[in-house]
């Protein structure tokens, strides 16, 4: 087996592709098509990275899927940025999309979403800079051969987007080295008396929760050096119904998992359950209800769904019912197991009970919660 077989092989039985070896066929159909301008080194241009984004039929009847259903103007803008010299910040509660939207503007810009820095409470430096080589570096000293580039490096050198999630999960200090990379467009290596300067094509995405406190805030500094954009919430139950409906065929896909058989029931049901939760309102404005400490974010309906889905698969008739999404709704929701429990509890006898043809909802839940 050659190496481009064998690569080609695991691709296919990656447990989740990347975003450009997923839909390659789609950025190979946008690219045939695509006769606009195109910044330096980008794969499409910014129309075609929008219309990968949101979806369309191509002139040659090729339908390229939506990988991110909402205003079309984020999306642009968005874009826009990343053509400009300006780093992208994408802003929002948990469950908006951000490392979604952020890796498939990697994958339709530069044709690879892999330069990935993961933002945590101990995220090093070097993550963001560079590394060593500590054998090279004892035996040889300090060298070009010796340094470990980082994904920012390698994005800088290459010409590609460089991608950092959670970035304000980075301790401060650490988030403040990617000031002159960003406004000097250079990485300095003061060790060998050099630097690193960024070709055309090199940019940055970062993703940040807007929810957490306690983390560590953006220096204003560093915020100057970002455009921010802010991903909201689905705008309608429908949207959400959408985006839960499309993500949990494409996860099923993935591992296997047959079609749900009238599911898309219980989807409006998962996502009916959370708006409401999380609006602190019923549907139809004439109820408030507690909001729960969770976020009940789609991520997590999509999770709910896929959950039961395979229980419905792998232990009952394959059709997706109310009791194979009922244990997952309770994990979501009961969070603290004091306070969260009373609310759902509270909500499943005021709005569930009385809510026509969800009878068979409210049993589950019942069942699942006693």
């Amino acid at each position: 087996m050659t190496a481009t077989t064998s690569a080609a092989a695991g691709a296919e039985q990656a447990l989740r592709p990347h975003a450009e070896e997923a839909f390659a066929a789609e950025l190979g159909a946008l690219a045939a098509v695509d006769d606009r301008p195109r910044p330096a080194r980008w794969k499409l241009s910014p129309w075609a990275v929008a219309t990968y984004l949101l979806g369309g039929t191509l002139q040659d009847g090729t339908v390229v899927t939506p990988k991110y259903v909402g205003p079309r103007r984020i999306v642009e803008v968005a874009v826009t940025t990343l053509a400009t010299d300006r780093a992208l910040l994408l802003l929002g509660v948990p469950g908006t999309a951000k490392t979604w939207v952020s890796e498939h503007l990697a994958a339709a810009i530069s044709g690879d979403s892999t330069l990935l820095v993961q933002g945590t409470a101990g995220t090093p430096e070097e993550a963001i800079r560079y590394g060593w080589n500590y054998a090279q570096l004892l035996t040889h000293g300090p060298s070009r051969a010796a340094l470990v580039h980082s994904p920012v490096m390698r994005a800088m050198a290459e010409g590609r987007i460089a991608r950092v999630e959670e970035l304000t999960r980075i301790p401060a200090d650490v988030q403040d080295s990617l000031i002159t990379i960003l406004s000097e467009k250079t990485l300095p290596i003061p060790e060998l008396g050099t630097e690193t300067q960024a070709v055309r094509g090199f940019n940055l995405i970062a993703t940040a929760n807007d929810r957490d406190r306690g983390v560590n805030d953006l220096s204003s500094a560093l915020r100057r050096r970002f455009n921010t954009v802010v991903l909201p919430l689905p705008a309608s139950a429908e949207d959400e119904v959408e985006i839960v409906s499309r993500r949990v065929g494409q996860i099923g896909a993935g591992l296997d998992l047959p079609a749900a058989p009238r599911g898309a029931d219980e989807i409006r049901r998962v996502v009916t359950v959370f708006r409401e939760l999380r609006g602190g309102v019923t549907e139809d404005g004439r109820t408030k209800v507690k909001s729960p400490s969770g976020t009940l974010s789609t991520a997590e309906a999509i999770s709910v769904v896929t959950y039961g889905l395979a229980l419905a698969a792998h232990f009952g008739d394959g059709v997706l019912r109310a009791g194979d999404i009922a244990a997952g709704i309770l994990g979501a929701v009961v969070r603290d197991p004091a306070a969260d429990r009373l609310i759902w509890q509270e909500y499943l006898e005021t709005v569930v009970r009385e809510r026509d043809g969800w009878k068979d909802f409210y049993r589950a839940c019942r069942e699942v919660t006693s």
